[in-house]
């Protein structure tokens, strides 16, 4: 007799609370393989694609392509045979939220501030017939991730997995702050700031959050909108969500808790732009003008560390980071996203035109994985692009700075005591006061324009 088992939509990370139906990949129907993509959905992050933890016939889809669905509602449910049908019936090596690799699945869901309680479990799906043969798991399936004896690892999703990974933590050994000792992307970022901070291998520290008593787990209705006043005034109402909403959540947050500052000062790139075209005309990949502000900043910030570093107000310690991941604003159609340069000090301009190359047409395709939209220590932002010379822009949160640069236009200019007509940019400077004063502030954004309006002063620090 075939066992019929509800997958859920799982906590993506990054604090993500719903995620937008964009394709379904399979049918009512198809035999399904472990950890197969099943659903590709868009986050207010990236598009993902969600692979389902079981192996057996999909029995029902929920939820058409366009809808919204909270976390925690269901996906799909899917017919698993019994083991001498040969239908692969172990979970998931991925370890998705309430999907474990060898237990049940958790039959919970995250609850919401101010949401009731559910006050008994869903009730199971009706009996199926019996599956069909599941396919065998690709050779991408789950044999290659399996969990260790020692059993599963509590884990969000394969992105915290990943990151986890590639900066070789052991998520054995971290102590999870979400429901049921859950580890999140929050622990495993704090557990990476923390080793990096005393400057040695990642070690677990205590969770960063207090833990969240888990609930029994309901069928998640379909979201209603908030009734409306009818004092309400009239208008096109448009919705806070994906991309405007995460923005709107993060910016919020920024600004309560980060005692923001600016300054900003005029400078001459007329030798900077000479330097660009010079370099461009020798020959080989061509200089971006954004790749040559990397460079500036990154050497700026080796000089003024204090503007590469993040605040712990739970430990009332500002800790200075030593590598330099360098976010940079690009509009798209979707909304204002930040993609992230890794190592942004190690890469030399020719990389980093590469790179600001890649991120960008990822950024405008809509293809950027989380990854690529977080871990950034420092902001370049370039609002020149809009035609503007000016902004004081709101910091990206959790970082300390990030250094604005205007429009390059020709202006009237004092050049060698002679009013010349040079090419002008304004640069501003907004910075966490928490982390210095104005004089440190102000020191880094002369250094920047200094090394604008004379490009071989940078040559002194590389």
């Amino acid at each position: 007799m075939a066992q019929v088992l509800e997958f859920r939509l799982p906590d993506l990370g990054e604090g993500l609370t719903e995620a937008e139906i964009v394709r379904w990949l399979v049918e009512v129907g198809d035999v399904v393989a472990v950890d197969q993509p099943v659903v590709e959905v868009e986050t207010a992050k990236a598009m993902v694609d969600i692979p389902c933890p079981y192996a057996g016939v999909v029995t029902a889809r929920f939820g058409e392509e366009g809808r919204e669905l909270p976390v925690g509602a269901p996906l799909l449910t899917v017919a698993v045979g019994a083991p001498a049908s040969g239908a692969e019936t172990e979970g998931s090596g991925n370890v998705l939220v309430g999907y474990g690799t060898s237990e049940a699945p958790a039959r919970r869901r995250r609850v919401r501030p101010g949401e009731p309680v559910p006050a008994a479990p869903a009730p199971a799906a009706p009996p199926a017939p019996p599956a069909e043969p599941a396919e065998p798991a690709s050779a991408n399936g789950s044999a290659a991730t399996r969990e260790p004896a020692e059993g599963p690892v509590p884990v969000i999703s394969p992105l915290v997995r990943r990151l986890a990974r590639e900066n070789g933590l052991d998520l054995r050994e971290l102590h999870g702050s979400g429901p049921d000792g859950l580890i999140l992307r929050a622990d495993v970022e704090y557990a990476l700031r923390a080793a990096e901070a005393h400057g040695r291998t990642a070690q677990p520290p205590a969770a960063p959050h207090a833990p969240v008593t888990p609930v029994p787990a309901a069928a998640v209705p379909p979201a209603q909108p908030p009734a409306r006043s009818s004092a309400a005034p009239a208008g096109l109402r448009v919705p806070l969500k994906g991309i405007r909403g995460a923005v709107a959540d993060k910016l919020s947050r920024s600004r309560r808790e980060i005692p923001d500052a600016t300054c900003w000062v005029d400078a001459d790139a007329t030798e900077l732009m000479r330097a660009r075209t010079a370099m461009n005309a020798a020959g080989g990949p061509k200089i971006s003008l954004l790749a040559l502000l990397a460079r500036i900043c990154t050497a700026a910030l080796a000089r003024f560390p204090e503007l590469n570093s993040t605040v712990d107000m739970e430990a009332r310690e500002v800790i200075q980071l030593d590598h330099v991941h360098l976010g940079f604003a690009a509009q798209t159609d979707r909304g204002l996203v930040v993609p992230v340069v890794r190592d942004a000090h190690a890469r030399d301009a020719e990389s980093l035109t590469a790179e600001f190359a890649r991120l960008t047409e990822a950024a405008r395709t809509g293809t950027l994985t989380p990854a690529e939209l977080t871990g950034g220590t420092f902001t370049l932002n370039n609002y020149g692009v809009f035609g503007v010379d000016g902004s004081t822009p709101i910091i990206n949160h959790p970082e300390a700075a990030m250094l604005g640069v205007g429009r390059i236009i020709p202006k009237p200019w004092v050049h060698e005591g002679e009013l010349a007509v040079r090419q002008v940019v304004e640069l501003s400077l907004t910075f966490d006061h928490r982390v210095c004063d104005g004089g440190t502030a102000g020191g880094f954004l002369r250094y920047v324009a200094d090394c604008v309006e004379h490009p071989a002063v940078l040559l002194r620090t590389l």
